[in-house]
Formats: C-alpha cells, structure tokens, sequence
C-alpha cells in the first residue's frame, strides 16, 4: 500500500478520510497545525519538506474560509514537487465557478493551481455537508426568529461519504477533474430549518429575507446545486440530525 498524506487530518471532512485509508491499509500521516509528528501550518510552510518526504499521495482537505488557501497551496505544491509527490487530489465545492463568493472564488483558484502544478491530479466538487448547513441553523436559532435566506435551497451531503469517496480517488491514478458530488436531495431552507427545530425540540418562527446582490442571485438560482444525475448521496438530512440529537425518553 502507499504512504498517504492528509492535510486538515483532524477537521471535519480529513479525519474520517483518514480513518478510511487506513482502514485500507494505507499507511497515512495526518497534517494540521497541531498535530504531532506532523504540525504545520500551510500558510507558512515550516516544516512541510519532511511532511511530505516519501509520500505518494497528498489529499488536500485543509482549507479556511478565513483566508489564506491560495498561500497554503502554493507551499504545499511546491514541496510535493520536490519530494516527487505522484497525485494530490483536493476536495473543492460545487458551484466555485457560478457563485461570485469570495470563498468560493479562492477554492477555484486553487483549483487552477493545481491543475497547472505539474503534478498528477483529481479534483472532487461536492455540495455543502450536513454539519456546515447544522452550523448555520444553530446560529440562525439563536435568535427570536430564524432568518432564512428567501428562494434558496441546499443540497447537504454525509461528510463520511464524501471522505469515502476522497479514499477511493487517492488510491487510484491521478483522474483530473472528476464528476461532482451531491447530497441526494435538494430541500429549501423553510425545510432543513423545521427538521433542525424538531430533532432539537425548539420551536422558532422563521422568516424569509430577500437578500442583494450577486451572491445572493446565484444561490437562488442553484448555482452551487448539482443536476439530478449527480445526487449521489444517500445519507438524507434527517438521519444526520437523527444521528447528532439521538432521541431521547
């Protein structure tokens, strides 16, 4: 089996791709900023040439929508060149290219990065996961009422799918961009928010804000939504929320 290494290793999508390559006997070095004997920070690079060191395969899960990507993946290119790194597949988000959001912009240069890096690559579009649409309604209901944005939908996708997915991509040869991934069911936001407010017990009333802007119309539009073929996900919201906030007698 090859050495594989994870960066964001121990974040919400790098842990359980992880735990899958290892699973398949993979030998795996995880990367983040705290974790030992690999802790670097990608924006600085220190210490990345010996993370990298004899590894056939980089996936590059860390990622911030607080800035800095675009610095993180020029160190971490860089050094993949020098080791002789065979394939790094990174994980990006559907709609990079249709949505005009900052972060989705920067996800989308990096993409062009790597696809002129040199290097082999595979590069994965998925829909949002069920834990970052769970953020947003947690902070939403913290409210009186939960202000929603009006005419917009999501598409949330099961994080351990996706890391299934990443695990059978970085085991494979270097794919180029690959089909997108989506979550297997396009529900409004009214719809995510109710389930969230009935798994949880809280009541809240919601309301519907018209938003401006570019941003807003490519959402509403469905920019960052797969085609009905490419909801290949089988976990639905519910079972999520089912799984987080276990009933309870």
């Amino acid at each position: 089996m090859t050495t594989i290494l994870v960066t964001g290793g121990t974040g919400t999508l790098g842990r359980p791709v992880a735990e899958r390559l290892r699973a398949d006997g993979h030998e795996v070095r995880v990367l983040s900023r705290h974790s030992r004997p690999y802790a670097v920070d990608l924006r600085e690079g220190t210490g990345l040439a010996a993370a990298v060191a004899g590894v056939d395969t980089v996936v590059h899960c860390a990622s911030s929508p607080r800035g800095g990507d675009e610095q993180a993946a020029r160190h971490l290119i860089e050094a993949a060149r020098r080791a002789g790194v065979r394939h790094l597949v990174y994980v990006s988000i559907v709609g990079v290219d249709r949505v005009p959001l900052g972060y989705y912009r920067t996800k989308l240069a990096v993409e062009g990065m790597i696809r002129e890096s040199g290097l082999g690559w595979t590069v994965l579009r998925t829909t949002q996961f069920h834990d970052l649409v769970l953020q947003v309604l947690e902070g939403s209901a913290k409210l009186p009422v939960m202000l929603l944005p009006a005419g917009v939908a999501d598409q949330p996708i099961e994080v351990t799918e996706v890391a299934a997915r990443l695990a059978e991509l970085a085991a494979g040869a270097p794919a180029g961009r690959v089909p997108d991934m989506g979550g297997p069911e396009v529900r409004t936001f009214p719809e995510l928010a109710r389930a969230y407010l009935r798994a949880v017990g809280r009541h809240r009333p919601l309301l519907n804000v018209r938003l401006a802007g570019r941003t807003y119309r490519a959402f509403r539009a469905g920019g960052h939504l797969t085609p009905p073929e490419r909801a290949v996900g089988k976990g639905t919201f519910e079972q999520f929320l089912a799984k987080r906030f276990p009933a309870r007698d």
